[in-house]
């Protein structure tokens, strides 16, 4: 599976990219659950964010959705910051 997240917006209006492939990894299932939890609760289309926050843009395996901070979930929040770290 492959996991993409695009951060926009912030203070600095920086926009930041980074692309995960779960292939081969030892925790594939549980970032596999956790990509799917995320774009299940997140939006079709943008949502209307906050002054300086930032605005997220998930593409797993071709499907995009969208979220924004300060509403993101508990699985959207690990889910940006583990492809951030890690596939930046």
């Amino acid at each position: 599976m492959r996991i993409q997240v695009r951060r926009t917006g912030g203070f600095a209006g920086i926009e930041r990219l980074a692309e995960v492939d779960t292939s081969g990894r030892s925790d594939a299932d549980e970032v596999q659950a956790l990509a799917e939890q995320a774009v299940s609760e997140a939006r079709r289309t943008p949502p209307i964010g906050v002054p300086d926050g930032f605005s997220y843009q998930l593409t797993v395996d071709g499907l995009t959705v969208y979220c924004s901070d300060p509403r993101l979930t508990e699985a959207q929040r690990h889910l940006i910051s583990l492809v951030l770290k890690e596939g930046g």
